[in-house]
């Protein structure tokens, strides 16, 4: 396959499929489609098509479709959810409290997440950073802490876990509004 024809067939492919709810890509996705590539073809594939504007590179392996975002503001989560496909994740520690008025500074486009997987920060470009952080919980044992956030389509520890994990995580605590955060306790 030449590079021009796989280009066009890839730019169907995303027009079919694609949509508000489908803007995300990984390498995985797009494969099945592409049987014939080696994984280091259809990366240079994807390489291309970064290239020519039909996708946009957020990190390692995810690719956005920059003609299908309806809403920015739950990026993020999208690609955490991408990233983490196998893991259990939710959102804690600075971003809950911050959603919550409990600390009033956190880096503008910052992710914090507890992961079953392993601790690492992400960078994600224009769209933010993701930051997972280890957690050892089963999940039998927050089956009936978290609250399942319909807005953002992630779970998310309410907001007296997220001071507990903070001071489990050793995160710095002087932002906190302990008025407010006591509140919540």
């Amino acid at each position: 396959m030449d590079k021009r024809t796989g280009l066009k067939k890839l730019g169907k492919i995303l027009k079919d499929v694609g949509g508000p709810e489908h803007y995300l890509f990984n390498l995985e996705d797009i494969a099945p489609v592409f049987p014939e590539l080696t994984k280091p073809a259809l990366k240079m594939l994807l390489g291309r098509a970064v290239s020519d504007g039909l996708l946009q590179r957020v990190c390692r392996n995810i690719y956005i479709d920059p003609d299908r975002i309806v809403t920015r503001g739950t990026i993020l989560y999208r690609i955490a959810a991408k990233l983490r496909a196998g893991s259990l994740n939710y959102v804690s520690l600075e971003s809950v409290l911050s959603d919550a008025g409990v600390i009033s500074q956190v880096p503008f486009q910052w992710l914090t997440l507890m992961s079953s997987g392993r601790s690492s920060l992400i960078d994600c470009g224009q769209w933010g950073t993701i930051e997972f952080v280890h957690t050892d919980k089963e999940h039998a044992r927050l089956a009936n802490v978290l609250v399942y956030d319909e807005t953002i389509r992630f779970w998310r520890a309410p907001v007296a876990l997220a001071i507990r994990e903070m001071k489990a995580c050793h995160r710095p605590l002087d932002l906190i509004d302990w008025r407010i955060a006591d509140e919540f306790v």
